[in-house]
């Protein structure tokens, strides 16, 4: 990230953002429909990306911490460490469903509500915070440091929830993989 003083303009990254947060969610959303013939089911995948998901949470709970401590340093290579955690969990995320068939969520009664909620919001967020990331991370680097902060208190519950809630769907529907 930039370190100087100097503000640099961010508005020439805004059509990159734009982009990224169309392509990225339809990209997947194709993706998810598409099957690759005569491959082994990557039925490893799951506790891998759940696993990643976990550490990004973790990683985003010790770069606010840093930020906080005003160690900007570490909180930038926290930062940029959780776009890339992400990046992983949303390509072996695809793979696996490119590869797998869906698992359907078995439980029963309110369980099964609770679950369908979690996934829901999980999923929204999880397309929403893309240009959040994007535009937090844009003003972190042309050092745009208000702006930075200001969008960074709606980034990051965001992104933690996303992160969290990938987690506990992946505990939930578990006991349910094939």
């Amino acid at each position: 990230m930039n370190n100087s003083n100097e503000v640099l303009d961010d508005k020439k990254y805004n059509k990159l953002i734009i982009i990224l947060s169309v392509v990225i969610p339809i990209a997947v959303a194709i993706l998810f429909g598409v099957r690759i013939p005569n491959v082994e089911p990557l039925s490893f995948l799951p506790p891998i990306y759940a696993t990643i998901n976990g550490l990004t949470a973790v990683i985003l709970v010790i770069a606010f911490i840093a930020i906080k401590n005003k160690n900007i340093v570490l909180h930038e290579n926290l930062m940029t460490t959780a776009i890339w955690c992400s990046a992983a969990f949303l390509v072996m995320y695809v793979a696996y469903h490119m590869t797998s068939d869906s698992t359907k969520f078995g439980g029963e009664g309110a369980i099964k509500y609770v679950y369908y909620f979690i996934l829901i919001t999980h999923i929204l967020l999880s397309i929403a915070v893309i240009p959040f990331v994007l535009i937090t991370y844009v003003r972190a680097i042309t050092n745009n440091i208000e702006k930075h902060k200001k969008i960074a208190k709606i980034t990051f519950p965001l992104w933690l929830y996303v992160a969290v809630t990938g987690v506990i769907v992946y505990i939930m529907i578990s006991p349910y993989y094939v």
